[in-house]
């Protein structure tokens, strides 16, 4: 059975959770391949609301096993917070895996993450702070510290001491902090090892066993397209490869595996963070969004910027990705809005462009250009089916589908768990 990946095609908190748990029934493993507690997936079940920041949202599903892969960098106070908070619920986490080679964010990480965004000063890029882009720095340069290390206390020391020399010359000679001293991030780190054992694993091989075996591996990115380090708006996006390209590298998993690649935009566009962002509203439009929607950041709870579906985006994501299908999150959210704009390309210093321009400093001065298509009024929160839709909210999905280069294979009509409409079967062949 080929693995399928879940990805975002926006800017993230387009409700990727969701989409994990409506396939999750049909899968045995879920892996999360990037990014750590830096993005936050909500998913709603009965009158449950989980918010989930670090584990794959599939956790919640009996009988899925949840995988942490080795593109992932991990906070443990965190995981072990998140691993009590959904135990203390009834939830079970004993099937959790955990990748011997992912990275580990250590206080150190956190210190010179929130000290350096703090120095930029306007120059801030949005960080949530939480030491993610100093452990991926850390990894690049070969002095990162793997989980496997911590049950080797020798070597824990050794490379804790060698990642402190330069840290603490930046942090006491420039920054004006007080040094770190190594004992005291080796005695925390060790103080979770033996918690942690039972779930480390060699995670690429089981998960390679898996597929090869006929189960159902889904791949649940973090973050988006737009935030990716080597695809999105840099330099405002996240340390990791939050496309469909970086599940193969952050699973162990080889490309050939994967068949379908599933992309989550919401009928609408959000960010959180600085960077460039074409169809941002300041008006009323974009206070209706943000307050109807709900929309402020499951990790940070900053309220995020938000405005009108950009189909460029959409299109730009479909083809980074190689997605075979969308799901359309959020729709209900247009209801009573009389005129829905949808920005179908940009205008860049007076001439039209119709994707995405590869200069950032394009993209940056990029104006909508915007097509208007007649909303609706009626509640759409019960609607099952694709027919149960208002004509004019049907007619919406299928221009966004035209625009956007890919299927819309689902559409998301309220925040409960059963709050969808299924177009076509995403696991079949195509």
């Amino acid at each position: 059975m080929p693995a399928v990946v879940i990805v975002g095609a926006q800017w993230g908190d387009e409700g990727k959770g969701k989409a994990t748990d409506l396939l999750a029934e049909h899968i045995e493993y879920v892996v999360k391949f990037n990014g750590g507690n830096n993005a936050g997936h909500t998913v709603v079940i009965g009158n449950e609301k989980y918010a989930l920041h670090l584990l794959p949202s599939g956790i919640l599903t009996p009988g899925v096993i949840p995988v942490i892969g080795n593109g992932v960098v991990i906070d443990l106070h965190v995981l072990f917070e998140e691993l009590d908070a959904l135990n203390a619920r009834g939830i079970d986490t004993s099937r959790l895996r955990v990748s011997a080679n992912a990275h580990v964010i250590t206080p150190y990480h956190v210190t010179v993450d929130k000290t350096t965004e703090r120095f930029l000063g306007k120059r801030a890029i949005g960080t949530t702070g939480r030491g993610i882009g100093p452990t991926y720095a850390d990894k690049i340069n070969r002095v990162g510290i793997r989980i496997q290390d911590l049950f080797d206390e020798s070597i824990l020391r050794q490379k804790v001491e060698a990642a402190l020399v330069q840290k603490n010359q930046l942090l006491t000679k420039v920054f004006n902090r007080a040094a770190i001293r190594t004992e005291e991030v080796v005695a925390e780190l060790l103080s979770y090892t033996e918690r942690l054992r039972p779930m480390v694993a060699d995670t690429a091989l089981e998960l390679h066993q898996a597929i090869d075996a006929g189960k159902l591996v889904l791949f649940e990115g973090g973050q988006a397209t737009m935030l990716d380090v080597d695809h999105g708006t840099y330099p405002f996006v996240t340390s990791s490869n939050a496309t469909a390209g970086g599940a193969a590298t952050g699973s162990g998993i080889g490309p050939g595996k994967f068949k379908n690649v599933i992309g989550i935009v919401k009928a609408y566009t959000t960010r959180v963070g600085a960077g460039p962002f074409p169809t941002e509203l300041f008006d009323q439009w974009g206070e209706l969004l943000r307050k109807t929607g709900h929309e402020f950041g499951t990790t940070t709870g900053r309220p995020r910027r938000c405005g009108w579906y950009d189909a460029p985006i959409a299109r730009y994501s479909a083809r980074i990705n190689g997605l075979t299908d969308f799901v359309l999150t959020k729709l209900d959210v247009l209801t009573g809005i009389k005129e829905i704009p949808v920005c179908v390309a940009y205008e860049v210093d007076g001439k039209r462009v119709e994707e995405v321009p590869v200069s950032q400093s394009d993209f940056h001065h990029a104006k909508p250009v915007y097509e208007m298509f007649p909303g609706w009024d009626e509640d759409i929160s019960t609607c099952r089916t694709f027919d149960e839709l208002p004509k004019n909210a049907q007619d919406y999905v299928v221009a966004l589908e035209k625009l956007s280069g890919c299927r819309i294979s689902a559409i998301g009509v309220g925040p409960a768990r059963d709050a969808i409409i299924v177009r076509h079967d995403m696991l079949e062949a195509k």
